[in-house]
């Protein structure tokens, strides 16, 4: 089980459109989620047409009238996706909890009780950096935070980055956090420049996926609903998921890897095994004709559609290219070109996707032939 914290104190950056729809994409992967809003403006709840007098307010005051723990609160918003809303009067719990003992770790207490509930759980934080945001971080493992590429953003990420730092040296609560481009839009030398700084700065904190500027984003928001409920083909629908799907792959290297370290030096069998599993690969190559592109990514089936730099490719003349190591099969894959998803011009083999575009298709045989 894993908590994610989605903070920025920086408005306009898509921190609630990040929480709202990177736990809808999560839960479309079969994960259970809760999505907690611990925003006074309630947005979340209000972009999923949750208007409820109940609250965090409720769960989190000692000073409410009407006392609630947080499996009262918690509404569902569909298969597998939780909400637990806010309202305005979660606003004066700063006030509140100013003068308490122990105030760090209110969210921290609340939250134990139904983490055995749910695969994640996403905190969509105050737009600031007081004593609730505090409290979602020393609540969770880590801190997403949402930089749309602009010349304001590293601010706003230096900022979290200091809270997170506090917590860990105050509370001996290490966070990791990790850096997610939203709103990018690939049409401007801009957003391509300040990409361009992020990475620099923040090269080990990047998630592979970025988000593109999509109008269906801000209009599922308005009807009340999640992108892949509104528009599962959009652009912001493919983007969101992609995340989730990266997210969850990390979850299960980072579990795996957590299992081997249990066990024993390997024996000279798994070594056999090892070394025969690795005979069996095949480097592919990879090649796109692209003389105008600035960055080009193949992801597919063989990385679960993950984006990052073993993904990356370089330019070999008029070509990007990038070799792949594939145990034998048929796998399903994508150029990403400057943001753009598109299938590979080369390939005839092709098969039309859940989202409405097109998957190019590839079969690795065992004589090592692709």
């Amino acid at each position: 089980m894993r908590i994610f914290s989605i903070a920025n104190q920086k408005g306009g950056c898509g921190k609630t459109t990040t929480a709202i729809n990177l736990a809808a994409a999560l839960s479309a992967n079969g994960k259970k989620v809760l999505l907690i809003d611990l925003d006074p403006q309630a947005h979340a709840s209000l972009g999923l047409n949750f208007v409820d007098n109940d609250s965090m307010y409720n769960v989190i005051s000692r000073l409410t009238p009407r006392k609630l723990g947080i499996k009262d609160i918690i509404r569902q918003v569909d298969r597998n996706f939780d909400i637990a809303p806010s309202n305005i009067l979660v606003g004066t719990l700063e006030q509140e909890l100013a003068d308490e003992i122990g105030r760090e770790l209110k969210l921290t207490e609340i939250i134990q009780g139904i983490k055995d509930r749910y695969d994640y759980i996403l905190i969509d934080c105050p737009p600031s950096l007081g004593f609730l945001t505090i409290n979602a971080i020393r609540a969770s493992d880590e801190v997403c935070i949402p930089v749309e590429t602009s010349r304001f953003s590293m601010q706003g990420v230096e900022h979290i980055l200091d809270i997170v730092s506090l917590i860990k040296d105050r509370l001996n609560h290490p966070v990791v956090c990790k850096i997610l481009i939203t709103m990018f839009d690939s049409r401007l030398r801009h957003s391509f420049s300040m990409l361009e700084s992020i990475k620099e700065r923040f090269t080990q904190e990047l998630f592979g996926t970025m988000i593109h500027t999509n109008v269906k984003l801000k209009e599922s928001a308005v009807m009340g609903q999640t992108v892949i409920n509104f528009d599962k083909y959009c652009r912001g629908s493919k983007d969101y998921f992609s995340l989730a799907k990266e997210i969850i792959a990390h979850d299960a290297r980072a579990g795996a890897e957590e299992v081997v370290s249990e066990f024993h030096p390997l024996s000279s069998r798994m070594k056999e095994l090892i070394k025969q599993e690795a005979k069996d690969m095949t480097s592919i190559r990879f090649a796109l004709a692209d003389k105008k592109a600035q960055s080009v990514y193949i992801t597919g089936s063989f990385n679960d559609w993950s984006l990052d730099e073993n993904c990356r490719m370089h330019r070999e003349n008029n070509h990007w290219v990038v070799d792949v190591p594939l145990p034998p099969g048929v796998y399903k894959y994508q150029f990403i070109v400057d943001g753009r998803w598109q299938e590979d011009p080369a390939n005839p083999r092709q098969e039309r996707n859940s989202f409405g575009d097109i998957n190019s298709l590839i079969e690795v045989k065992s004589n090592g032939q692709g």
